[in-house]
Parts: C-alpha cells; sequence; structure tokens
C-alpha cells in the first residue's frame, strides 16, 4: 500500500478530486458535507489500474484548520498540491506549500482542476515557477476536471508512476504510530488509526501508548496495550507493514485515554521527553535574528506549544572567532538540497506537553500568530544537559554543530555522552555504531559508562549478603532505579563474574548460600543427580529421599541455592539461564514440543519451565501458542514487537 495526501487551499476541490478516483466518501462529518468543506481528516483508498493500492488522507484548506493539515501530512510521504485552474495560486496553496517544505516532502504530484472553467495551463506554469527552491520544486502537473471527468485516467497513471517511485520503507524498525483518530466499536472496544510509516504491527503485539500533544486537562503517561485486532482498508489482517493507513483494536486503554498527537510504541523504543536541542533550518520568509519566544511545534499528527531558546548568536551578533558556528555546521543550504539557501540556528526547545521524539525526527515551527512556517526542526539531542554556567547556550550550539557536521552524528560521542543509547537511535539517526560499545539486548551502552555501573552495582549486591531467613542479591528492577538505567536488560549485561542473575536478582556468585548444613548437603546431591539432565526434575519421591521436604525446598529457594519451577518442579539455580542458552539454538518461533525436546525433558517440566520463562521475559509466547526466545531477537526488535508475526 501507498499512502498519500492532498494539500491546497479551500474549495478547489480536494474532497471532489479523492471522491471522483476512489468512488467513496473522504468527507466523514454531516456537517463537512452540508457545508462543501472539509473540517477533519478524511480518508479513501483505491487501486490504480497498474495494481498499486492507493490510500488518500484528505486534509482540509481552511486557515482555521493548518493544524488539522499538518496532522494529515505528518506522517504521509507523498502529497497531491491541488491547485484550482480558475483561481490558482492562493494563500493557504502557500501555507501549505511552506509547511510541506518545511517538513522536507519531496514526492508530488501538483493537479490543476476545474479545467473546465479556466485554461489549466497558465495556473500550471504559474505554480510551478513558485515551487522553484523548495523540496516540491519540479513536479508533473496534471490537469483534470472532477465534474465531467476529464484527465482522471492519466492522473491515475501518474498517481502510480508517484508512488513507484517512492523509498521502501524500513518495515523491521520499532514501530512508532502516531494516532489521528479514537473511537469505540460495539463489541471490540477502543480503535485508534493512523498512518504506519516505518515498522510492521501484529495482532498480539504488546505497545505502549504514550500520552503528549493533547488537550490540556489531560494527564501525561504511558499505558501498556494490547493489539487485539488490525484492520486496513477496511478488511482484517494479521500483520500490516509500512506504509499502510491502519486501524488497531486496543485492548487495555479506554477512547478517552487516546487521542490525536498520542504515539503508539514498541516498549523502551522511544520515550516522552520535555524538551530537545535542535538545528532549525529557517525558512524564506523568517528573520535569522529573530526567533519567536513562542511557537508550535508540529511533528507526526501531534502539535503542541514550545519555548524556543536560540543557543548561538544571531547573524550579525559578534562570534567567538576561533570557532563560528557557521564554519562548523557547514554551508546554509536547504537539508533538503534543493538550491534555496536557508539560515541555520540551533535551539533548545522546550515543550508545552513532552512527545516520543527521536533524534533525527523532523518537524515544524510554527507561529500562529502570524499565520508562518518559522523553521524546519531536525532534532538533534533528545536528552539534552542543563544550561548552568555563562556562555553555556554558545558552548552548546558549538558542540551541536560538531557533532552533526555534514549531516553525520558522531555515535561514540554520543554514547560517550550519555552512557547507554537504545538501537532505534542508531537507525533514526543513521549512525554507525560505535566499535567499543557493550551490547545489552537492544541498548548500547559505553565502556566506561559500564565500568562505573558495574563497581556500584557490586557494592550495592556486597551490601546485601544472605543471612538466613532473607532473600539474597538485589532485584533487578531495584538496581535499575539505583543505577538511573532505562532498561532490566542493561542490568543482566552488566552482572558479570563474580555477580550472576539467579531468579530475577543479582547474587555474588563467589558467596554460598547461608543454609544449614544437612540442606546443603541435600541441595549438593540434587546438582549431582542433574549434572546430566539439568532439566530432568526429580520426582517427589526422589526430593524426599534427598532430604528436600517443603520446608527445606522453601529455604534453599530464598537462599538462592535452587529454582522451585512449579509445586514439585525443582531445578538448580542457573535453570532459566541455562534453558534460554537450548532455546537459543531452534529455529524461531517454536512450539512447546520442540522446546521439550531440545531441553530433554517431560511437559510436566516444560509446560511451566516456558511459562516461567514468559514471565521472566526470556520467551515470549505468541497468539499461536509458539514461542520466541527475546534475547534472540535480530537487531532493531524490542522486546514488545511482535517478531513471530
Amino acid at each position: 500500500m501507498h499512502v498519500v495526501a492532498t494539500a491546497g487551499h479551500v474549495d478547489h476541490g480536494k474532497s471532489t478530486l479523492v471522491r471522483a478516483l476512489t468512488g467513496m466518501e473522504p468527507d466523514r462529518h454531516e456537517e463537512e458535507r452540508r457545508r462543501g468543506m472539509t473540517i477533519d481528516l478524511g480518508f479513501a483508498w483505491t487501486t490504480l489500474p497498474g495494481g498499486e493500492v492507493v490510500a488518500f488522507v484528505d486534509v482540509p484548506g481552511h486557515e482555521r484548520f493548518v493544524p488539522t493539515m499538518l496532522a494529515g501530512v505528518g506522517p504521509v510521504p507523498a502529497v497531491l498540491l491541488v491547485v484550482a485552474a480558475d483561481e490558482g495560486w492562493m494563500p493557504q496553496t502557500a501555507e501549505h506549500v511552506a509547511a510541506l517544505d518545511a517538513l522536507g516532502v519531496r514526492h508530488a504530484l501538483l493537479v490543476v482542476t476545474r479545467s473546465d472553467l479556466a485554461d489549466p495551463g497558465p495556473t500550471a506554469a504559474d505554480v510551478r515557477a513558485r515551487l522553484a527552491g523548495t523540496s516540491l520544486a519540479g513536479p508533473p502537473a496534471v490537469a483534470v476536471s472532477a465534474r465531467t471527468g476529464a484527465g482522471l485516467g492519466v492522473l491515475a497513471q501518474a498517481l502510480g508512476t508517484l508512488v513507484r517511485a517512492l523509498p521502501r520503507p524500513d518495515v523491521d524498525v520499532p514501530v512508532r504510530l502516531w494516532t489521528d483518530r479514537s473511537f469505540t466499536i460495539r463489541g471490540s472496544g477502543t480503535v485508534v488509526t493512523g498512518t504506519l510509516s516505518a515498522g510492521t504491527l501484529c495482532v498480539g503485539d504488546r505497545l505502549t501508548v504514550l500520552h503528549g500533544g493533547g488537550s490540556a486537562d489531560r494527564r501525561v503517561g504511558r499505558r501498556p496495550v494490547v493489539v487485539r485486532g488490525l484492520q486496513t482498508l477496511g478488511r482484517p489482517a494479521e500483520r500490516v507493514p509500512a506504509v499502510a493507513r491502519v486501524a488497531v483494536n486496543l485492548r487495555g486503554v479506554e477512547r478517552d485515554d487516546v487521542e490525536r498527537g498520542d504515539v503508539l510504541a514498541v516498549p523502551g523504543a522511544v520515550d516522552l521527553t520535555p524538551a530537545v536541542d535542535a538545528r532549525l533550518d529557517l525558512s524564506g520568509g523568517s528573520e535569522p535574528e529573530r526567533l519567536p519566544a513562542h511557537a508550535l511545534l508540529h511533528i507526526g499528527s501531534a502539535a503542541t506549544a514550545v519555548i524556543v531558546r536560540p543557543l548561538d548568536a544571531p547573524p550579525g551578533r559578534a562570534h567567538d572567532r576561533r570557532t563560528p558556528v557557521d564554519a562548523v555546521a557547514g554551508p546554509r543550504q536547504a537539508a533538503d538540497g534543493g538550491p534555496q539557501a536557508r539560515a541555520v540556528r540551533f535551539a533548545r526547545l522546550t515543550l508545552r506537553r513532552p512527545l516520543p521524539l527521536l533524534p533525527a525526527d523532523v518537524a515544524l515551527l510554527r507561529d500562529p500568530g502570524a499565520h508562518r512556517i518559522v523553521a524546519r526542526v531536525t532534532v538533534l539531542d533528545t536528552s539534552p544537559p542543563p544550561l548552568r554556567m555563562r556562555g553555556a547556550a554558545r558552548a552548546r550550539a558549538l558542540e551541536l554543530a560538531r557533532l552533526h557536521a555534514g549531516g553525520t552524528v558522531d555515535a561514540t560521542a554520543v554514547l560517550r555522552a550519555r552512557g547507554v543509547l537504545h538501537r532505534g537511535w542508531l537507525r533514526s539517526t543513521g549512525a554507525a555504531a560505535p566499535e567499543k560499545a557493550l551490547v545489552a539486548g537492544d541498548w548500547l551502552v559505553d565502556p566506561d559508562a559500564a565500568a562505573r555501573w558495574r563497581a556500584r552495582l557490586a557494592e550495592s549486591v556486597v551490601a546485601r549478603r544472605p543471612t538466613a531467613g532473607v532473600e539474597p542479591g538485589l532485584p533487578l528492577a531495584q538496581a535499575r532505579a539505583e543505577l538511573g538505567l532505562p532498561d532490566e536488560a542493561v542490568v543482566v549485561a552488566l552482572a558479570t563474574p563474580p555477580l550472576a542473575v539467579r531468579g530475577g536478582r543479582i547474587i555474588d556468585a563467589a558467596v554460598g548460600p547461608d543454609l544449614p548444613g544437612p540442606i546443603l548437603v541435600a541441595v549438593r546431591a540434587l546438582a549431582d543427580d542433574l549434572a546430566v539432565d539439568p532439566f530432568a526434575a526429580p520426582s517427589a519421591v526422589r526430593l524426599m529421599e534427598l532430604g528436600l521436604g517443603r520446608r527445606e525446598l522453601a529455604a534453599a529457594d530464598r537462599a538462592g541455592a535452587v529454582l522451585r519451577v512449579a509445586d514439585g518442579v525443582v531445578l538448580m539455580a542457573d535453570a532459566v539461564e541455562r534453558a534460554a542458552d537450548v532455546l537459543s539454538g531452534l529455529a524461531q518461533p517454536f512450539t512447546v514440543s520442540e522446546a521439550r525436546r531440545a531441553l530433554r525433558t517431560s511437559r510436566r517440566v516444560a509446560v511451566p519451565l516456558l511459562e516461567l520463562l514468559d514471565r521472566r521475559r526470556v520467551t515470549r509466547r505468541l497468539p499461536d501458542d509458539r514461542r520466541v526466545l527475546v534475547a534472540g531477537l535480530p537487531p532493531g526488535r524490542d522486546r514488545g514487537d511482535n517478531a513471530g508475526c
């Protein structure tokens, strides 16, 4: 599927054109049809003569609904710029083009409508001349009349050419879906819609709703949800890859808890950020020395007020002669490579409502009072450092210019500054992975930071030496919180010998469990029994023969000496790690029977052991009851993503 948005002045025939192409009514509201004017986003789709499936996002053209228009075009890779032959270039045409140019939209088709009312040639020539120097420069032009049908066939052919030239989306990145609608279906529950621009959605996926950029009375937050069902183009689907218009039926959230501007994302791949450092490529009408103190930031389907704090000195003011920002940042040119030069500024944007942003995200900054686009925004850092010292802002601008010179990112320097980075950040920025980074699941850890965290972790574990009646070790969740780390997978990677992870806790493996002598003897005898087949859990009779009754097993389990998988199923303490190692050799995903045979055990042991692995997030159970080893997922897939779909 391909997704294309409309753009253009009010009443230039955008909805009429979509209706003529698809036979569907894009205007969803009775008021829209009564007034003959789109006031919300509309959606329709069709199959072109060449077999390409195209979904249209129809946006309003009235200036009062510019935020709605931007919510529609934000995630969309291509646009139909609609201009009426009898009216030509109009104010909203200019504002829509400025927005598309700021977003860097390159793929466009100029459609001159109402060709039965006026000669379309002069209008097409005028619009193409005005587009010179923007990201939309040189689009093919097609003249049509929706009333007579003239030119619609040519338009369909041109659309086919347009969508075939679109770049292939990356279907393997973690999902981040900007929602543009939320509603309830009786018997199904909450449904949200949006344009999936990258990644793949599957039924059964575990995602997080990130609230941001919505109504002022809504609290910012994160809510775990499960994908209950999917629809695309009105048909149910088990799996939807990008690019696509998709409706997602969610379990675990109410309709009022999701609205336009919220995001559905893979857990851990992105988080809400209240402030970013960014590069501003100013639009043609913006004065470089006068950035507005307050503006609106538009990205995806979200919009939020921001406070703009310039980091660099504006042009005309004295610069540090040793390292001027201009010399480090490179030529002032449009980021889309077009011929129109743009002034470049660096600024810190403080968001009124946090948004789930990533480095290299492209947004636009708009001054609603002046009805103008201020700049293209390229997010550089979503965790900017505080600016406390005199001259810190200027130094920060120089640092940003140096780190991002030539459009590339020095990932090693960023990792050194932050200590830990998500692999999704590398994919989003196109940066190469630092060579010496410690890999921890989907996270990369700076070696120096890892050494500091390991030392602190060892100190915390030593402070919790096992004593009688007290569960030994440090819980993973507590260790993550104490070290300020983003994921327990990073904690696990830091737990190198003599530290080890047992039962969701970090212990000092060099220190034996504090147990009475008879229980220690019994545990050693159990270890001898399991030496050859570590998953052949002994029967209850054998446990009694070894001297491991209910009370003895409870004490050994608390001390971390054994692992009670289920009632009557006892293995050694390292069974989870050993099972993960065995299962990593299976083709993913795998069945219970395949796991049982690989572990050389019975269903009595295999079933509860796999359920324990699910709870520990070592494996994940798929809707068809097969499982996938989370630690064995390919790079870029997160624990919440459905790798088996």
